[in-house]
């Protein structure tokens, strides 16, 4: 089994425009939340610990959302964690609500975009936001849908000192040189794994323009990977499936990022390790060739 040497950013780190620096191993806080990423943990102490630990691991990427809960994984971020460490980078995202069944319901008015900003920093304390991403319609799939009116809203805020770093979550190729074109973008969050590879063309670009691509669901999400190929190699190599397909993920680019959740510790360390986890160029070439 493969465990991870503590005191140092797993997978190493990456330096972004104006100096971002984040630990290209992230961990997404989407699962501390209750059961559909609505209401409040099922172990609150147990959410806390996780939080702590990420930090003690040596995780300085955190990726979380007001939507989450809502609300609810932002102030377990905070209880946790604040006053924050220094080099710890909190990652958000705007662009939608919830309602009160736990639906997900797009919210990209530029004027409740703004709400949402405040929103953020308010329950995650913080008088600046680290990296503000647009979440857009597409999300696991992506439109061409002009974006110019929407991220505009967060380039004032950027403007005002409110936000330090803006990125696009569920973005086209279009949309991402539609918004470059008002702000520097330093992160593109979309739908990729080892087994659903429809976006290689946006991670070679963001590789190519140092832009940080972050895999959401790099293990499946709600429906988690499943991989003949993938086991063969994880049993080869002693390690889980899951442990293998964050490390191809990191392999694959020199931008790539990855941000697998968990609410558990023991599951946490073991994606963490996964960043330690080299795989020999048989393993990579049987992992390149699984079809999406």
């Amino acid at each position: 089994m493969t465990t991870h040497n503590p005191g140092r950013a797993p997978g190493g780190t990456l330096t972004l425009a104006d100096g971002l620096t984040v630990s290209r191993m992230g961990y997404g806080a989407m699962q501390l939340a209750g059961p559909g990423v609505f209401g409040p943990p099922k172990d609150r102490d147990q959410a806390l610990a996780v939080l702590r630990e990420v930090v003690e691991l040596g995780v300085t990427h955190i990726d979380t959302s007001d939507f989450y809960g809502p609300v609810v994984v932002n102030e377990l971020i905070r209880e946790a964690l604040h006053p924050y460490p220094r080099d710890l980078r909190i990652v958000t995202k705007v662009g939608a609500r919830r309602g009160e069944d736990g639906s997900w319901v797009p919210s990209l008015d530029p004027a409740d975009l703004k709400v949402q900003v405040h929103e953020n920093l308010e329950h995650l304390g913080l008088d600046v936001l680290d990296v503000v991403n647009l979440r857009l319609r597409g999300h696991t799939t992506t439109t061409d849908e002009p974006v110019a009116e929407q991220f505009g809203a967060l380039v004032e805020l950027r403007e005002e000192g409110l936000i330090r770093h803006l990125g696009l979550s569920g973005a086209s190729q279009a949309q991402l040189t539609e918004a470059q074109g008002m702000a520097p973008v330093v992160t593109v969050q979309n739908f990729y794994n080892v087994v659903a590879r429809q976006d290689d063309a946006m991670v070679d670009r963001c590789a190519a323009e140092n832009i940080a691509y972050a895999s959401f669901f790099p293990l499946g999400g709600f429906t988690p990977l499943q991989s003949e190929t993938l086991t063969r190699v994880a049993a080869r190599l002693d390690a889980t499936p899951q442990q293998v397909a964050l490390a191809w993920l990191l392999r694959r680019s020199a931008t790539s990022v990855v941000i697998p959740g968990t609410s558990s510790v023991a599951h946490l360390r073991e994606n963490v390790a996964a960043a330690d986890l080299v795989l020999p160029p048989d393993a990579a070439a049987e992992l390149d060739a699984i079809a999406g």
